[in-house]
């Protein structure tokens, strides 16, 4: 076999392994036709994910049906054109939401999930009550006490905080639509806040991402999940001093490793 062909079945062989974009080959100076066309269809299902509007009926029915109460909210950006160019409106809580909260807030709890469209409703419509559905067991071992789950429309990571804070919890996950790349316009990011509060920094978060069909499974985000809830409400902290060693668990136990109720996970 020459080396170009060498080379060429490296190629080959190396991008069945990987959504990336290599090995594409040529066609004269450019590239084939084929890689052409693919490269349009993923920038515009990514263009997609972040305009397509939230389906807030749905995606409150779904979060309902699995037994969780639900509360809509929305940040201060008005509309989408808004919220991609003002990322500080996503980041605070529209007015009426702030009243909406702190009427419904009770005594403390230990846990605020928050489910927020992001830069990909897509990733919600088609993740979030999957990936609730499978942290809802290991909520129930461990006896956390739950705000009900929040909704948030136009909505960033540091909404959270505002949110937690509202609803007195001792630690807020917000469940977001990641910005999309050309290869996953899916993606779901579960970003964890200890003593949530408004100012909170990004290094203060810990995140699991890559939440979806082709990357990390739900079962899987669940359990890293509540590892890291688990040692967060230990050590009373989140973010850079919290070390994610949810692989060592897993690798450490003796056999299949139970992540869901019913379900059992070969990691």
């Amino acid at each position: 076999m020459s080396d170009d062909r060498t080379r060429e079945a490296d190629w080959t062989r190396l991008a069945r392994l990987t959504p990336a974009r290599i090995g594409l080959g040529r066609a004269g100076s450019g590239l084939p036709t084929r890689e052409v066309l693919r490269f349009g269809l993923a920038h515009a299902q990514a263009r997609d994910a972040v305009h397509t509007p939230l389906d807030l009926q749905a995606v409150t029915a779904g979060i309902a049906a699995l037994g969780f109460e639900t509360l809509g909210v929305a940040s201060a950006a008005p509309d989408r054109a808004t919220y991609l160019r003002r990322p500080d409106l996503g980041r605070a809580l529209a007015e009426e939401s702030r009243a909406a909260l702190a009427a419904g807030a009770g005594g403390p709890v230990d846990l605020a999930l928050v489910v927020a469209d992001g830069l990909s409703a897509r990733a919600v419509h088609e993740g979030a009550a999957g990936v609730l559905a499978a942290f809802k067991p290991h909520v129930a071992r461990a006896g956390w006490r739950l705000a009900p789950v929040v909704v948030a429309h136009q909505a960033r990571v540091a909404l959270g905080d505002g949110i937690g804070a509202a609803l007195k919890a001792r630690a807020v996950v917000v469940v977001i639509g990641e910005r999309p790349g050309l290869s996953s316009p899916d993606s779901l990011g579960l970003y964890l806040t200890f003593d949530p509060r408004i100012g909170r920094s990004d290094a203060e978060r810990n995140c699991i991402s890559n939440v979806r069909p082709a990357g990390l499974s739900h079962d899987l985000a669940a359990f890293k999940l509540n590892w890291l809830l688990a040692r967060a409400f230990s050590l009373g902290l989140s973010g850079v001093n919290l070390k994610d060693g949810s692989d060592a668990a897993l690798e450490a136990a003796p056999g299949p490793v139970p992540v869901a109720d019913g379900a059992r996970d070969h990691a």
